[in-house]
């Protein structure tokens, strides 16, 4: 189903807040060098619960600092509905999930550019069979 013009809205209000939050708490918080965007946010229909997908670099931290943003999420919440009073009456429920698109992408020009071609290397034809 299409997302109606108000959830576009109140997502994009969300990303643009979320992203001010995440990186600012990411610098204050002594994790220079990382870099977190927001690269997606969906509201549902009812606009009770946000799916935020995240993009972290470098990506071996992903999944440390998103479980570390989960657990402040009451906080994350709280920040975000003191800055978004004006625009919303009620702030849904945040949920957090990484990206993984532009790994994705990697790994499929890694493929194309044949650096994983399993006619140089047959012991990739083992990894690829599937189960």
């Amino acid at each position: 189903m299409e997302e109606t013009q108000r959830q576009k809205k109140i997502g994009s209000v969300l990303q643009r807040d979320l992203a001010d939050i995440l990186q600012r708490s990411a610098t204050d918080g002594g994790m220079h060098g990382v870099i977190i965007s927001v690269s997606k946010v969906k509201v549902t229909v009812d606009l009770s619960v946000a799916k935020i997908y995240l993009s972290i670099f470098p990506n071996d931290k992903g999944k440390e600092l998103v479980e570390g943003i989960r657990s402040n999420t009451p906080l994350i919440r709280h920040e975000l509905a003191q800055r978004t009073k004006n625009q919303l009456r009620r702030m849904p429920q945040l949920e957090f999930f990484i990206d993984d698109s532009l790994e994705y992408i990697d790994r499929i020009e890694q493929s194309l550019k044949g650096k994983d071609n399993p006619l140089d290397n047959p012991d990739l034809l083992d990894k690829r069979k599937k189960s």
